[in-house]
């Protein structure tokens, strides 16, 4: 069908994004008020005024722009692309008037990595930034993962049956309840409860290791933002280094786990069967991919003690394979990590977590249905020609692998690498080595945030617009943006 919108369906798109403006202002009030009561003179006006900048933008936008037609699938892909890219614009505001940022495209850099749980950062001076901005950059993060255009939409009563195309547009293929609304709700129920647990969890650890109660609660939420909704980001320059505390690694790995497992897992580990946890398809294919990846990495790290294999290797592992990001190596320590066992790194970036969870790339689920085209190949070639085989897969119930879902998988696994490929290249084209190169592509694109080194804010300006356009585009999985380009495209053939 061709995309041949008409002013209704501008106004409908503009309203909606209106109420996401108002939405993020109120969202602004949270670091607002952390910077109140730390006494952060200088950024609570810096708070204050990306609040009426975005509520001021929001009631102009609901105001210019009346609800006049009911939203559908085509509205739904572009109101999510254009709101995510509105959302990082708005959200950079009270980063650049820090000046802990070089310039706006630094700040906006910054933001979308945060709303797209990546963690790349060009953040300068790190250590003395102020509780409320950092404060800000993770729990961007948290609203990020969960789905910020649902989020606004579960206040909106006129649009509350037909937002299927919001939830697929943000990523998420699978629904826990019919209704749409339901889903989203359960999803916010499911982070803040442990929202809850970790921030009790993280700041016993970091009171334990000496850090005062004020400053430990802080980065406690911070912590458990970047863990659960595998953003990457990190309160202190050095990451997880900065702590030197194996316990905190154990706790963030438990958290890294949960936010990169499928909500209906959750829904099924709270309500029905906990044993189909373990007997999902996904979360073998988790378990395997690790087992497997890490036995690479302990090849390629032999030699270095058992001990700084689990701590250097392993939790790099991990923190790729959940998409988060975290590190526990110091500054440049990365970058003597031998090129197998970055090989292993890039790989499990590449791949990702579950569907319909808060991590990023190309997905469990799709490369278990990749694996089983193969194999489904390899089995009818050996069969008899009057032979029927059907290959199937259990994922939360005994499923039959359809043609239709292998051809979505493939489509998708293909703009992965694509983007992958591309971004690599375009390193390459501005000096950096092939390996660094396409590690910080897949590590954008992937939306996990681990970095050689080469995502500093003296990189050339080029190069951070490919990142905010991979990192964009890999969090929406790539549909929501061409849709959104097609609706573009379709004004100038009018």
């Amino acid at each position: 069908m061709i995309i041949s919108p008409d002013r209704k369906d501008f106004f409908l798109v503009f309203h909606i994004i209106g109420r996401l403006c108002l939405a993020l202002s109120l969202f602004m009030l949270i670091p607002l008020g952390v910077a109140l009561l730390f006494k952060e003179h200088s950024p609570s006006y810096d708070f204050l005024i990306g609040f009426l900048f975005s509520a001021i933008a929001g009631l102009i936008l609901i105001l210019s722009f009346p609800l006049k037609k009911e939203i559908n699938w085509q509205h739904s892909f572009f109101i999510v692309s254009l709101g995510w890219v509105v959302a990082s614009l708005l959200g950079a505001i009270p980063l650049y008037l820090s000046t802990h940022w070089g310039s706006f495209l630094d700040a906006w850099f910054e933001a979308m990595s945060g709303f797209a749980t990546t963690g790349l950062t060009l953040v300068q001076n790190l250590d003395h930034l102020s509780f409320s901005h950092n404060l800000w950059r993770h729990f961007t993060m948290f609203v990020g993962g969960q789905g910020i255009i649902l989020a606004t939409l579960s206040l909106l009563i006129k649009v509350k049956q037909r937002t299927s195309g919001l939830y697929v547009g943000e990523a998420r293929q699978e629904k826990i309840f019919p209704n749409i609304i339901a889903t989203a709700r359960f999803i916010w129920k499911v982070s803040f409860i442990y929202l809850a647990l970790g921030v009790t969890l993280f700041s016993f650890i970091l009171v334990a290791k000496g850090i005062r109660i004020e400053k430990a609660i802080i980065h406690a939420f911070c912590l458990f933002f970047a863990s659960f909704d595998t953003g990457g980001f990190a309160p202190q320059a050095q990451n997880i280094a900065y702590y030197h505390c194996f316990t905190l690694e154990i706790a963030t790995m438990v958290f890294m786990l949960l936010g990169a497992m499928n909500f209906n897992l959750h829904f099924w580990l709270w309500y029905r069967n906990k044993k189909e946890v373990l007997r999902n398809f996904e979360t073998r294919i988790f378990l395997f991919s690790l087992f497997l990846l890490s036995l690479f990495l302990f090849f390629s790290l032999r030699g270095d003690g058992y001990m700084n294999i689990f701590r250097k290797g392993f939790y790099q592992i991990v923190s790729a394979h959940s998409g988060c990001g975290f590190t526990n190596l110091a500054n440049l320590e990365i970058n003597f990590l031998k090129p197998g066992a970055l090989i292993m790194i890039i790989i499990a970036m590449g791949i990702g977590g579950a569907v319909c969870s808060t991590t990023g790339g190309i997905k469990l689920l799709r490369l278990g249905f990749a694996f089983k085209a193969m194999l489904g190949g390899i089995k009818k070639a050996i069969m008899p020609n009057k032979a029927v085989y059907r290959e199937s897969y259990h994922h939360l119930q005994d499923v039959a692998v359809e043609e239709k879902y292998l051809k979505e998988a493939f489509i998708i696994i293909s703009f992965y690498f694509l983007s992958y490929l591309l971004g690599g290249i375009a390193g390459v084209f501005y000096g950096y080595p092939p390996l660094a190169s396409f590690f910080e592509s897949v590590s954008a694109t992937a939306n996990v945030g681990l970095s050689l080194g080469v995502v500093n804010p003296a990189m050339p300006t080029g190069l951070k617009f490919i990142y905010i356009l991979q990192m964009w585009m890999g969090r929406l999985e790539f549909f929501s943006v061409f849709v959104a380009l097609g609706y573009l495209l379709s004004l100038f053939k009018k």
